[in-house]
C-alpha cells in the first residue's frame, strides 16, 4: 500500500459502496427500495464473508498436506475462526427477519431468477464439508494427513485432549460444523417466514430444497465420537454414520 493511501482508498471505498443498485422503482414507495438495498446489501456481505471462509479454509487443507505441529495449530485456530464467521452469517439471518413481507414482495419481481441457490462460493463451502451423505473434501484431507503419520483419525477422537493439537483439529471441524448446521436451519426459517410454502425465485421448491439440505458435516467425526462415548458410559446404542470406517 502507497503510505499516502488513506482509509478510504485502501479499502476502494467508492467502488465498494457503490455496488447497491435496488432495481425497485425509484418513483415508488421509498420503503421498497430502501429494504432493496438492505436485502443487496445482507447478500453482498454474505459473499464476502463466505471469501473469507474459503481462503481460511485453503489454508487449513495446506496444513493438513505437512502435517507440522507449528501448521496444524494455526489450522486449529482457523477452523474456530470459520466457524464464528458462520455464527456471524447466522446472525446475519436474524437481522434479514426485519425485512418486511410487503417491501419483499414488492421488489421480488425484479431478482428476475436470482437466487441465493446459484451462490458458486456457497456450493463450495458445500463440497468442502460435506454433509450426512457424501464426506466433505476438508475431512478426507485431514484423515488423509492422519494416515501419512501412520495414525488414525478414530485413535484421535478415542485419545480425546491427550492427542494433543490433532484434538483440536477434531475440535474445530465440529464447531464449524455445527455453525454451517445452524447457519442452514436459520436460511429455512427465514425462506418459510417469507415465502411459506412458494418456490424460490431460481425455481427451487423453497423451504422443501432447503431442508433436504439442512444436514450436518462431518458425520464420520460425529460416528466416532459416538463410538467412544458408548465404550467410556457404558450406554448399548448404534451410531450412525457414512465413511467412519476409512478413519478406523
Amino acid at each position: 500500500m502507497d503510505a499516502e493511501d488513506s482509509y478510504h482508498e485502501y479499502l476502494r471505498l467508492d467502488e465498494l459502496l457503490s455496488l447497491q443498485q435496488p432495481r425497485a422503482p425509484k418513483d415508488g414507495p421509498d420503503h421498497t427500495v430502501l429494504s432493496e438495498h438492505f436485502f443487496i446489501v445482507c447478500h453482498q456481505t454474505c459473499e464476502l464473508w463466505l471469501k473469507q471462509i474459503l481462503v481460511d479454509l485453503a489454508a487449513v487443507e495446506e496444513a493438513f498436506l505437512t502435517m507440522r505441529t507449528a501448521d496444524l495449530e494455526r489450522a486449529a485456530d482457523l477452523l474456530y475462526r470459520v466457524g464464528d464467521l458462520l455464527r456471524l452469517l447466522h446472525e446475519q439471518l436474524v437481522a434479514m427477519e426485519r425485512l418486511p413481507l410487503e417491501d419483499f414482495a414488492n421488489f421480488r419481481r425484479y431478482l428476475g431468477s436470482a437466487s441465493g441457490v446459484q451462490s458458486t462460493q456457497f456450493h463450495q463451502l458445500d463440497r468442502k464439508l460435506g454433509n450426512a451423505a457424501r464426506t466433505g473434501i476438508l475431512y478426507t484431507a485431514f484423515a488423509q494427513g492422519v494416515e501419512r503419520t501412520g495414525g488414525t483419525v478414530a485413535a484421535i477422537v478415542e485419545a480425546g485432549v491427550a492427542a494433543g493439537t490433532e484434538h483440536r483439529i477434531v475440535e474445530g471441524l465440529l464447531h464449524l460444523g455445527n455453525g454451517y448446521m445452524r447457519w442452514k436451519v436459520g436460511h429455512v426459517g427465514l425462506t418459510s417466514r417469507m415465502l411459506g410454502e412458494n418456490t424460490g425465485t431460481g425455481g427451487s421448491a423453497g423451504v422443501g430444497y432447503l431442508m433436504d439440505r439442512a444436514t450436518l458435516p462431518f458425520a464420520e467425526l460425529r460416528a466416532l465420537r459416538g463410538r467412544v462415548h458408548q465404550r467410556k458410559s457404558g450406554v448399548a446404542g448404534t451410531t450412525a454414520g457414512r465413511g467412519a470406517s476409512a478413519s478406523d
